[in-house]
């Protein structure tokens, strides 16, 4: 059985404000070059590197590329965001995939498979949205880990 002393409650806040101070250091936040918000390109927790959801657009406030296009380009972005923490396509674990047109998740499988080889698909959810912003068609954020083997 532990006893408890006057100073038992003071050691363990102690331990849990030195184990937040850890974990708080374990986490880098890299902002946008160029920010449309309040949000990070990217953050790495750990062994994972969270990309931002990327839209497919050149710039804000240009039209739009067709589908295909806007596929192409935020994958592009994904993989442009991952390149620039150190982290590749090959290292993406988890995506997550919102399409304002489901009807659409053909032609965007065919550009979203591209990216990554045979056999080493990551984990997805995809989701249906009214809108995105600026118009988009869809946006693209992935999970890559940057840890172990």
């Amino acid at each position: 059985m532990i006893q408890s002393t006057p100073l038992a409650p003071l050691a363990l806040a102690a331990a849990l404000v030195a184990g937040s101070a850890t974990t708080a250091a374990a986490v880098d936040y890299y902002p946008p070059a160029n920010p449309n918000g309040p949000y990070s390109e990217a953050v790495r927790a750990g062994d994972f590197l969270i990309a931002s959801g990327q839209l497919g657009l050149i710039r804000v406030g240009e039209p739009a590329p067709p589908f295909e296009g806007q596929a192409k380009l935020a994958m592009d972005n994904v993989a442009a965001v991952l390149a620039r923490h150190g982290a590749t396509m090959d290292k993406v674990v988890k995506c997550t995939v919102l399409l304002t047109d489901l009807g659409k998740l053909h032609a965007f499988n065919e550009i979203y498979g591209s990216y990554f080889k045979p056999g080493r698909m990551p984990a997805r959810t995809t989701l249906a949205a009214a809108a995105l912003p600026v118009g988009a068609s869809l946006e693209v954020e992935c999970w890559a880990y940057m840890g172990g083997k």
